[in-house]
């Protein structure tokens, strides 16, 4: 292990993308002198040289307030090298104080959210969520006595009318999934800020982002005053789709109950997973979006276009309903406009069950060739799925009903082929419906 963390002066200088590739050279987890590619631990168990050397290892990792000495690698569990160095990086890309891994996302949601809220606590959510997430926040939170408050958070002052003495977390997606709302994060912070005067630090309200579907390559919420941002490793920053997992990046203050928290519960990214992450998926993730993004492009400007298709959210264009706020807070680390990858649209259907849309979608999956109907997304492969009867089938049909989540929307993540094969595969379908 490297006895100097410090980074060297050019490390310090070079650009985002240039260290999603290179990481840090002087990690506190793995001395690099002559390994270019970071090696993957395979070992569940670490040597210890002495009893006591032992007994410190698990006093830190006994309670939340260790000391910010390195930690001692005693058992997979608690600190390993491999998923150390994807920790350090994902801090980095996102600038934050020190970043968390999970074995998958959701895992990383629950470990912010019960880290930090108690029983009597109030969490603010958007009123669309992933539905996964829905489903933690109205199953489960309920019993461990915290109670869930739905709002639409591109109202400011709905937001504002709902945050009590009781809340201690607004969470919410942005873009949001599906339907690729925007929240305009530096306004919620404004509100927290407001209400946290006077409130001691365990009582001040925390703003929790999930970033998945733009990654850090196209936002940073940490940059417009966020506290804690949450990832699926699983989506664009794996971007290959062959390693579930997740992650949280906290500041200092929060890092220490987390950890007490990710070694009672358990939920830990495996090695192996953290090695596919650390050496492919975020080296590449600001080649793979630039390039997502073209495709994106293109294919919201031919949707846009179309006879068939009743609407197209992309943020990328200017008929994108918050297409101002997604200039001022979609942004790569070189400050140009990065929109991400991710598209909705809605077909012109009379039929209020959106049926034409399910058979667009059938279509695409018997017939197309560069566009998959799988879950997921952020991968090199174009994903398709229909989010009202697939990633969000725990919502109520007239809570979908009521926040305008439509029985025939259309979800499409754009991968790495041409373009031109996409918007072919569409066409083809568009015609077929």
């Amino acid at each position: 292990m490297s006895t100097d963390p410090s980074p060297r002066e050019s490390e310090s200088r070079a650009h985002m993308r240039t260290r999603m590739i290179h990481g840090l050279a002087r990690s506190r987890h793995w001395e690099y002198a002559h390994h270019i590619v970071p090696p993957v631990s395979s070992s569940a168990a670490f040597r210890l040289d002495s009893v006591e050397r032992g007994a410190q290892g698990f006093l830190d990792f006994a309670h939340d307030t260790v000391d910010a000495h390195d930690l001692i690698y005693i058992y997979d569990r608690l600190d390993e090298p491999t998923r150390g160095m994807l920790e350090e990086n994902l801090a980095s890309a996102e600038g934050g104080d020190r970043a968390l891994c999970f074995s998958s996302g959701m895992a990383a949601i629950s470990a912010v959210i019960h880290g930090l809220l108690r029983a009597g606590d109030e969490l603010v959510t958007h009123h669309v969520l992933y539905g996964c997430t829905y489903s933690l926040f109205v199953n489960w939170l309920p019993r461990a006595g915290i109670r869930v408050v739905f709002e639409d958070l591109t109202d400011l002052e709905a937001l504002q009318r709902q945050i009590t003495s009781r809340t201690r977390a607004i969470y919410f997606e942005t873009p949001v999934n599906p339907d690729l709302t925007l929240i305009d994060i530096e306004a919620i912070h404004d509100l927290a800020a407001a209400a946290n005067k006077g409130r001691s630090p365990t009582e001040c309200v925390r703003i929790v982002v999930d970033n998945t579907f733009a990654t850090p390559y196209c936002q940073r919420p940490l940059e417009h005053g966020a506290d804690i941002v949450c990832h699926s490793l699983t989506k664009g920053i794996g971007g290959f789709g062959t390693d579930v997992g997740g992650a949280a990046v906290v500041p200092n203050s929060f890092f220490n109950p987390l950890l007490l928290y990710r070694k009672d519960y358990g939920g830990i990214l495996s090695p192996k997973a953290a090695w596919a992450t650390l050496v492919y998926g975020l080296p590449s993730l600001a080649t793979r979006m630039v390039n997502y993004q073209k495709g994106a492009h293109h294919v919201a400007r031919f949707l846009a276009q179309h006879p068939k298709v009743e609407k197209v959210l992309y943020p990328g264009i200017d008929s994108f309903p918050q297409f101002a706020l997604a200039k001022k807070q979609m942004h790569d680390p070189k400050g140009m406009f990065a929109p991400g990858s991710m598209l909705y649209f809605v077909l012109k259907d009379a039929s209020p069950d959106g049926r034409h849309g399910r058979e667009f979608i059938d279509y695409v999956a018997k017939n197309a060739y560069s566009i998959t109907l799988a879950v997921s997304l952020g991968q090199i492969k174009t994903l398709i799925e229909c989010p009202y009867s697939m990633t969000h089938a725990t919502m109520p049909p007239e809570e979908k009903a009521r926040h305008g989540v439509d029985p025939g929307g259309i979800r499409l993540s754009c991968g790495l082929e041409d373009w031109e094969d996409i918007v072919a595969d569409l066409d083809a379908a568009l015609k077929a419906v």
